[in-house]
């Protein structure tokens, strides 16, 4: 393969990226397979943009989710403790191997269908609530709080703890710039929650996915202690964080789309191709975790040096047209299968069955709730999270019925 020379792209409006990644990353993507670009860091990065490189590159082993393979002084991440920073998201084998073997039986197929009726009792529960309201914010009546429930669930934590973990995951996840001490504080907060509840599972162990865990570190001495809480926050984390914001994209696009969503109701058959359509459509991560080449390696014909940072842009890829025909329109009946909102490799979300089941739950309880459901401002005014790492709405007003 001949060798190419990146593109150095202009500045890109942040807000620009907030609102409509798509038209951003896509204007990138058509202009070359890589960019030499300023990253969320404020450093230096590479951006790569097609479907084949983007999909090649997450499954490279040579690119290391390691930060201590980092260029020194080349990459500033989220400050987080060793006991929340020892997880998944920064791990390679063999410490990855070793930790995702733990915990994979609990995300299984087989063992997330346990958990469909207990789904669907919450989405009902949360429906429920909503009766008699002729206008509702679907993000915290809906979106949110099923995921939050199901996940708190399957790790054991109680009821009467969950009720600030939104606000600290979404200070974390999507920092104000103006108040950067509100990340700082949700960090803390999160690190003396998790304290708590790890004290207090292996004082009272129970029947949940935090007990057996606390087993294997205390038992099998197979985990240190930073790892076993560490696990436990990105388990928290990631699947609140992703599948909220997985459901909230896709009603919204359903609303916008008033054919497909009739398309979805005549045919609730539908449901699991729809599930993989609008998750490549809109998902909820415009950019794949950060990796470190370990070595010099070649993406998109361009040479990206050992150390740098790599961006792999999911939004490029997913509207790219050399993989999806048409890709910026909405379509239910596309076989979506090989989008990357889930990842790819040894990297593939470990929460996958359970994303996908909550958010197919999802759509059809509320829509069999609420037939007539609609958006109650213009699509152009829904506003987005200030964040380029995940992609999610603030606010989901909708009108219950046509009154």
């Amino acid at each position: 393969m001949s060798e190419s020379t990146p593109s150095t792209s202009p500045a890109v409006a942040p807000e620009d990226l907030y609102q409509d990644p798509y038209a951003v990353y896509g204007r990138l993507r058509e202009e070359g397979p890589v960019h030499r670009i300023t990253g969320t860091d404020g450093l230096p990065a590479w951006l790569v943009t097609r479907y084949d490189d983007v999909r090649q590159a997450l499954a490279d082993p040579r690119l290391s989710l390691d930060k201590r393979n980092a260029t020194p002084g080349g990459y500033r991440g989220m400050a987080l403790p060793p006991a929340l920073d020892a997880n998944l998201l920064n791990m390679d084998p063999p410490d990855h191997t070793r930790i995702r073997r733990m915990v994979s039986k609990a995300f299984t197929p087989r063992h997330v269908e346990r958990l469909r009726a207990p789904v669907r009792h919450t989405a009902d529960r949360l429906l429920d609530a909503l009766a008699g309201q002729d206008h509702v914010d679907l993000i915290p009546a809906y979106a949110a709080p099923l995921p939050i429930v199901v996940i708190c669930d399957l790790l054991g934590v109680p009821a009467s703890q969950r009720h600030d973990f939104r606000a600290w995951t979404d200070a974390l996840v999507a920092p104000d710039p103006a108040r950067p001490e509100r990340a700082r504080e949700a960090v803390g907060r999160l690190l003396a929650f998790f304290t708590r509840l790890i004290a207090d599972k292996r004082a009272h162990p129970a029947d949940d996915l935090l007990s057996a865990l606390i087993a294997v570190r205390d038992e099998k001495d197979r985990l240190s202690e930073d790892e076993l809480m560490s696990l436990a926050f990105l388990i928290l984390v990631a699947g609140y964080e992703n599948t909220v914001h997985l459901i909230g994209n896709a009603v919204a696009a359903l609303l916008a789309d008033p054919d497909q969503l009739a398309a979805l109701r005549a045919d609730p058959g539908l449901r699991d191709r729809a599930v993989e359509e609008l998750a490549r459509y809109d998902g909820p991560a415009p950019l794949a975790i950060r990796r470190f080449p370990t070595e010099d390696v070649v993406i998109g014909g361009v040479t990206v040096p050992a150390g740098e940072t790599v961006l792999l842009s999911l939004a490029a890829a997913h509207r790219d047209p050399r993989r999806f025909p048409d890709p910026d329109r909405l379509d239910l009946s596309r076989d979506a299968t090989g989008h990357l909102a889930l990842g790819h490799g040894i990297h593939y979300c470990l929460g996958a069955p359970l994303a996908r089941m909550e958010t197919g739950i999802a759509l059809t309880a509320l829509f069999e709730r609420f037939p007539q459901l609609s958006l109650a401002v213009p699509v152009r005014e829904l506003r987005r999270r200030p964040s380029l790492r995940s992609r999610g709405l603030i606010a989901l007003p909708v009108r219950t019925s046509l009154r």
